[in-house]
């Protein structure tokens, strides 16, 4: 084996899976077809939860020291959300460039050792019951690299999925966009100098949203009319780009630069296996839509947050059978509702009179709490719950809130005591009992006995901050099943003497 695992894209889901694969002490390399980091500004936004799992890792901090602004709230197709309705340290969007959130991951694998080959391109696969090997073409010519593992995460035009030979249903387009990096005139201050949500509401001559992603350039998304007639593969040109601006902010702002443009549809596709033996498929490469609430970044971080941790076990070999395998099965369905609820939104931004009277009713729902509640808990992504075995507990599945602890140590919080990676025993009452039960996983498995109010006597969290055991000093025993089950048999090296 050359290493580990290989990891196929350096965009935020494939740096964000060979950090925790790093933290962890797999060998991983990451191999990126673009010998340089691209200019483009791409997605812009980090939802709550996503923030929250930085936040678990110790990368929130700095990557709000590269942030524009934090946006309170959220938006489905233009409609105000208010996420303070969930219990999150982080009721806001934060608005920052793709390229800076991947700078801060690349930096973060460099301080773990984990090498990034960019300029080298995956040509072709195999694998066997024990381990995958990818040729790759680069500047030196052709090579082979072998590993016990490959994931996938190129993007929405996955070379890796093409070579499996994977299909990827759904939807075609019907709404053609054009999204651009700009520079522009602005002597009558018509375009906001500070990021806001987006208005959507539909207009028949076409909609666009602008904000400033610093250095003097504007990220500016618009459709209309003109945009529909044209083909994905028309080129964008300076005058379409100024029409738009004078069609949203009148004819004093002008146009001094395009630096980048693209034309996307509403397109929405997912794989029906996220995993493929020992290829396992994750973020884009897995699954695509529209940015309709600015969830697509998002989905991809978390599902390496998910994957990451299982698949350092299963190299590791201390993962128990079938964990592996918990990738998809928790992660398919939360990708199915962005699929969903993306496609909803779109619905919401076209001007006919049946769709402005379906978006005049969902703009009165959202305005009511409990409704609010439910939709800013999908876009934010803070409602995901995992299906997990065990006894019922109303928190078995929910992340845990990042409580403030009182620890024998002094003051903390949930996200503190997480970040080396490991799954974590958080204690409120008869700590012994469940400290012995822990013992023989305590190489896998960090505990903290702490004065807080978690809603059980003890919570066990997985390293992606989900409770996979809740439960009380009569159910102790359920604590070793849970152990064993999403920390594998304690090995002999770990049990007493």
């Amino acid at each position: 084996m050359n290493v580990d695992v290989i990891v196929v894209g350096a965009g935020p889901t494939g740096l964000m899976l060979a950090a925790e694969l790093g933290l962890a002490g797999v060998r991983a390399v990451v191999v990126e077809r673009l010998a340089q980091r691209g200019g483009q500004s791409k997605a812009l936004g980090i939802q709550p939860r996503s923030a929250e799992a930085l936040a678990l890792r110790g990368l929130l901090e700095p990557l709000m020291d590269r942030a524009i602004q934090r946006v309170p709230g959220g938006h489905f197709a233009g409609l105000r959300l208010d996420y303070t309705a969930w219990d999150t340290r982080h009721p806001y969007s934060i608005g920052i460039p793709q390229g800076r959130v991947e700078a801060l991951l690349e930096d973060r694998l460099g301080e773990l050792g984990v090498q990034v080959l960019r300029g080298h391109e995956v040509t072709a696969l195999s694998q066997d019951a024990d381990a995958v090997e990818a040729t790759l073409l680069g500047p030196a010519g052709e090579a082979r690299l072998t590993a016990r593992f490959l994931v996938g995460c190129d993007g929405g035009r996955s070379t890796v999925r093409e070579l499996l030979g994977v299909g990827f249903p759904g939807l075609d387009g019907k709404l053609l966009s054009v999204v651009a990096d700009i520079t522009i005139a602005d002597p009558d201050g018509a375009v906001p100098e500070t990021w806001t949500l987006p208005v959507m509401t539909p207009d028949k001559t076409g909609k666009g949203y602008i904000a400033p992603i610093g250095d003097g350039v504007h990220r500016f998304l618009f459709y209309g009319a003109e945009q529909q007639r044209l083909s994905r593969d028309t080129p964008i040109t300076e005058e379409e780009v100024q029409r738009a601006l004078h069609n949203e902010f009148g004819p004093g702002v002008r146009l001094t630069g395009v630096r980048w443009a693209s034309r996307f549809t509403d397109a929405s596709r997912q794989v029906e296996r996220y995993r493929h033996g020992r290829v396992l498929l994750a973020g884009d490469a897995a699954h695509i839509h529209s940015p309709m609430g600015g969830q697509g970044l998002n989905l991809g971080l978390q599902d390496a947050f998910n994957l990451g941790w299982k698949l350092a076990g299963e190299v590791a070999g201390w993962a128990p059978e079938g964990l592996l395998d918990t990738y998809h099965s928790e992660r398919h369905p939360v990708g199915a509702r962005v699929l969903a609820n993306t496609r909803a939104q779109a619905v919401l931004i076209v001007h006919d009179e049946e769709n402005l009277a379906l978006r005049d009713i969902v703009e009165e729902l959202v305005r009511v709490p409990e409704a609010n509640r439910i939709v800013a808990g999908m876009i934010s992504g803070l409602d995901v719950r995992y299906d997990l075995p065990g006894r019922r507990h109303d928190l078995l599945g929910r992340r845990v809130p990042d409580l403030d602890l009182v620890t024998p140590s002094g003051p903390g919080r949930v996200a503190e005591l997480l970040r080396d990676g490991r799954a974590l025993l958080l204690t409120t009452a008869d700590e012994s009992a469940f400290a012995e039960a822990a013992e023989p996983w305590s190489a896998r498995v960090g505990r903290a006995h702490v004065q807080a109010e978690l809603g059980a006597d003890a919570v066990l969290v997985r390293p992606d901050g989900h409770v996979c055991w809740a439960g009380s000093v009569a159910d102790v025993s359920g604590l070793t099943e849970a152990l064993t089950l999403w920390a594998g048999a304690p090995t002999p090296a770990d049990l007493p003497a």
